[in-house]
């Protein structure tokens, strides 16, 4: 097979599966794990794939990221990064601490793991999240109203109000992507207001973004990336992808696979 031909081959897998490991190359082509990178390096360079630590993710993620606004069907399927970087996160809740959930998967399974040791008040505008969190005797809930979507979220003025009332020890923020450039950005521009709100109530901002979401742009910057204390990502996170928010003077996780 021609170079060529097995670059396209590869654009078409991951076309058709949404991600490739530099394994996957190795075996379905007959290549060293070298020549597998070079294949993933090269096609980057073009703009056909965006690379992370182990393989790659098509480009199209740039556009189509996940939104951060998921229903309570989106958080059925556990992936196991996302499981990862909610442990992590939830490593570090205090006692007594007042923290703010987004109405993202990865918040989801904070909430759904929450230690039962601690007591915690959680600022939510997830509905999802705090039906899930209503019956535990430790977690008191803030839930800020409004107007809520069809997916159980409130981004709205009376939202913002409330959120501006308040004063967070630590938001735990996800939004469909972020890069050291463009910094956290979404698809839709109704969230914005509403995300800076929380970010200037908040002592501190814990971004969690999974590998799929590092160094990708969505359509629309919420607000620059050094707006985070922490980031929260995963092993196959790409190592030069991290090394660019550490230059912003961001500390950046990378938790372990399980």
């Amino acid at each position: 097979m021609y170079i060529e031909e097995r670059h396209q081959a590869i654009l078409d897998w991951l076309k058709k599966h949404g991600s490739i490991s530099n394994s996957d190359i190795q075996e379905r082509f007959s290549v060293s794990y070298e020549s597998a990178k070079r294949d993933l390096r090269i096609l980057e360079e073009k703009g056909l794939l965006k690379r992370t630590h182990g393989g790659a993710l098509p480009v199209h993620q740039v556009a189509m990221a996940r939104p951060a606004n998921l229903t309570i069907k989106d958080y059925g399927e556990i992936r196991k990064n996302y499981l990862c970087i909610a442990k992590e996160a939830i490593g570090m809740i205090e006692n007594n601490d007042v923290i703010f959930l987004s109405s993202t998967t990865v918040c989801y399974f904070i909430a759904q793991n929450l230690p039962c040791d601690k007591r915690v008040r959680v600022v939510t505008n997830s509905i999802i999240i705090a039906e899930e969190l209503r019956d535990r005797e430790n977690v008191s809930i803030i839930l800020l109203g409004g107007e809520m979507d069809h997916k159980g979220n409130c981004f709205d003025a009376f939202a913002i109000n409330t959120v501006n009332k308040l004063r967070i020890d630590k938001s735990f923020i996800c939004s469909a992507a972020i890069s050291a450039e463009f910094g956290l950005s979404i698809q839709r521009s109704a969230a914005i207001s509403f995300f800076n709100a929380v970010m200037d109530s908040s002592k501190i901002n814990i971004g969690l973004f999974p590998k799929e979401k590092i160094g990708f742009d969505s359509i629309i910057s919420i607000c620059p990336a050094e707006r985070l204390g922490v980031l929260i990502t995963d092993w196959d996170a790409l190592e030069e992808d991290l090394e660019l928010f550490r230059e912003k003077g961001i500390e950046v996780i990378v938790v372990d696979e399980e």
